[in-house]
């Protein structure tokens, strides 16, 4: 009871502190210009002026005058790059719209799995300097050269995008460059729907439904050539000058009339049903020695040859937004290579009425690994009989706006990764069966071993290495700093699976304690049993730590935990940086591929873990510590247990992977990671003394029936007991 008391206690203080506590810091344009040098953005600058009330930017002062104004990308833009988190760039821009100065603050970009230094994404950033971006606001945001390193081109391209759309609507919003907010000073067009009337191929070409651009090799070769570049000059593409580089051509297909020309009727329904309200469709096709899908998103799931622009905004095709397509349902169509359908999703606020263009990317190799590009338009303008007049749009308020794109964007990620969140539901529902049954699941040793080691495995290479799932003690931290400066969901909906974990997570203390996830779904845990495992098979000696050494060495990662959450309450980034206490973002995000500290500090857990079972799990974890807490809130005691448990019997004691089971018999819930070896030892009839002694009284008396059956014994039974909560 003043355990229980205790506990409630400690609960109650942390969440009192978590209210009343100063804010936490974010990543704001405030966060970050105390580490920037006003001379960095434009040279020759002293100093920032205070950060305006209206618009999120600070004016940069040169010689007691503004020189320019500095603002940050992710307040203006959506900036999520391949890591699923914000790619924070602070940049200047002057009163003739162009940037003075750019600096790549914060990322979390995997780029050093693939060799590439931060220094060269840093000095690429800052090569964005001088850019017009008035031009750009011209030409929708493609009047310059995209630099691509090899490796990333995704991040570069977000870089890239986010600068000139961010730069773009700051130049409007102060009107520099003689830019100014875009105003609605007509009736928009839109679709006429209700036309379906089916044409041909030819009449389609002819009056613009189908647009159409083609390039031979010679002209290819030529652009290169103007570009001055002497490697990519020495370097054309092979054959003919007047060979077909590629012949591409475009048309929007969910504009029924087009779409059930081309499609046909059956595949026209199947296009919309796949379909949701707000979303497009186009359809590419190809010819040519070029591929406008290239292989790109074989590996990465992104097409990183083509990307639809309009006006300042820009749409990248991802692989489950796209379908193939067998062939053209007209008969005096030409024939071609490639014929795919894309998505336009809703949040890219496409307007099919409005322009459009599709870029290609074009690279040319001019080293081992370097490369260098060029781009392709195609325009495309749907033809005014598509159309109808609709009355002025009305004006929505910044935040309405603002929600709405945060909702489209998290719901955007959860359809992309539908696959993914099937496989964790499945494993879900799996752990959730097996605790609900575990007598059953536990009666036969062995088959019970090799369905731990399999879960344990898919929780590893799926949860971890795969789908970067690894839930950290920083998702807390996040938490608790989101409860104090405003609570709302959509940044925790960014990422569909460790949501849908930590909601799991939070049902299942209720009922199992923290054991559900450390036990079973936790990668970096599973990576600890796995490998202690192997290492048990060649014979690798097991270290008992005394018992009293144990129970001393329980409250350290209690203690970490609560010094990160303390320090959370002060600086969340530095609480962050100390929580790489954690090993995760290692062995499990990073894949070891890190500096070398990080990785030898990550082996040597794993390697103590050799001999000692779950060491870190035991000792280190503040994200178990974490869950712990409240473990013993939980309303139901699932683990069975005799009267005969620690006194005599002591073989669960001795047999716990984690040494959670009192010499005395109770399981202590705090430290139990509920891997149920001690339920495949309660039905053990070689080494449970209770179930061992009544079929030695069975054989002795020859009593028939059944086999021995271990259900829960009823109240009176001689050897019933629950397991007590100390």
């Amino acid at each position: 009871m003043k355990r229980a008391f205790i506990s409630w206690f400690f609960v109650a203080t942390v969440v009192l502190t978590t209210l009343i506590a100063p804010q936490a810091k974010a990543d704001t344009l405030a966060s970050f210009l105390p580490d920037i040098a006003a001379s960095d953005l434009v040279p020759g600058a002293q100093s920032f002026g205070p950060i305006r009330n209206d618009i999120m930017v600070a004016p940069v002062m040169k010689d007691g005058e503004v020189a320019a104004w500095a603002f940050l990308t992710s307040d203006y833009v959506g900036t999520t790059g391949y890591s699923g988190k914000p790619i924070h760039v602070v940049a200047a821009i002057d009163a003739d719209a162009v940037l003075t100065g750019v600096k790549l603050v914060k990322h979390s970009e995997p780029i050093v799995l693939i060799g590439i230094p931060n220094k060269r994404m840093i000095e690429l950033t800052e090569g964005y300097a001088g850019l017009d971006l008035k031009h750009e606001a011209q030409t929708g945001g493609e009047g310059h050269d995209l630099d691509i390193i090899s490796g990333a081109t995704v991040t570069i391209m977000v870089i890239d995008d986010s600068l000139v759309r961010a730069g773009i609507k700051v130049a409007r919003a102060l009107g520099l460059g003689d830019l100014s907010p875009v105003q609605a000073t007509g009736p928009k067009r839109s679709l006429d729907m209700a036309q379906t009337q089916v044409s041909d191929w030819t009449t389609l070409a002819g009056d613009g439904s189908v647009r159409r651009m083609t390039l031979d090799i010679g002209q290819v070769n030529a652009a290169f050539a103007a570009t001055g570049d002497a490697r990519a000059i020495k370097r054309p593409e092979p054959g003919a000058e007047d060979d077909t580089f590629i012949d591409m051509q475009l048309a929007v297909v969910s504009v029924p009339s087009i779409g059930k020309t081309l499609l046909g009727e059956g595949e026209y329904k199947n296009l919309v049903n796949w379909l949701e309200e707000g979303e497009h469709a186009v359809l590419i096709l190809g010819r040519g020695s070029y591929s406008f899908k290239g292989s790109g998103y074989v590996r990465g799931g992104i097409f990183d040859r083509i990307q639809l622009i309009q006006g300042d905004r820009s749409v990248r095709f991802f692989d489950r937004q796209q379908r193939r397509l067998g062939s053209l349902a007209t008969d005096d169509s030409p024939s071609f290579t490639e014929l795919d359908l894309f998505k336009i999703p809703a949040d890219a606020e496409f307007d099919p009425a409005e322009p459009f263009r599709v870029q290609l990317l074009v690279p040319r190799a001019v080293g081992a690994i370097e490369k260098t590009f060029l781009t392709f338009d195609l325009g495309y303008k749907l033809p005014e009989s598509y159309l109808e007049p609709l009355a002025p749009v009305q004006v929505v308020d910044d935040a309405t706006e603002e929600a709405a794109a945060k909702a489209a964007l998290w719901q955007r990620i959860w359809r992309d990764r539908t696959v993914e969140i099937g496989v964790l539901a499945v494993m879900l529902l799996v752990l959730t069966a097996t605790f609900f049954f575990q007598f059953q699941a536990t009666m036969n040793a062995r088959a019970f071993l090799w369905f731990r080691m399999s879960f344990l495995t898919v929780s590893l290479v799926f949860l971890g290495w795969y789908a970067n799932a690894q839930l950290s003690v920083v998702n807390l931290m996040a938490l608790a700093g989101s409860l104090r400066s405003g609570f709302t969901w959509d940044a925790f909906l960014l990422d569909p699976l460790v949501f849908i974990q930590w909601f799991a997570i939070a049902a299942a203390l209720l009922f199992w304690g923290r054991g559900a996830y450390c036990g079973w779904l936790c990668p970096f845990g599973a990576l600890q049993e796995l490998t202690n495992r192997v290492a048990r098979l060649l014979k690798v000696p097991q270290w008992t730590v005394p018992w009293g050494l144990h129970e001393r060495l329980w409250p350290l990662k209690y203690m970490i935990f609560l010094g990160l959450f303390g320090l959370s309450m002060n600086s969340i980034p530095l609480a962050e940086k100390y929580a790489e206490v954690e090993p995760f973002k290692t062995a499990i995000i990073l894949k070891f591929m890190r500096e070398w500290p990080f990785v030898i500090f990550a082996l040597t857990l794993l390697l103590i873990g050799l001999f000692v079972e779950r060491f870190y799990c035991r000792y280190l974890c503040p994200l178990g510590a974490a869950l712990a807490i409240p473990a013993r809130i939980r309303m139901f005691d699932w683990l069975r247990r005799y009267k005969d448990c620690g006194n005599p019997c002591q073989t669960c004691h001795n047999e716990c992977p984690v040494q959670a089971i009192h010499p005395t018999g109770e399981i202590n819930p705090n430290e139990c990671v509920n891997c149920l070896h001690c339920q495949v030892l309660y039905q053990s009839e070689t080494k449970c003394p209770v179930v061992i002694r009544t079929l030695k009284r069975r054989a002795k008396t020859g009593s028939a029936g059944p086999k021995i059956s271990l259900g829960t014994p009823p109240a009176n039974h001689p050897h019933a007991i629950k397991t007590p909560i100390s």
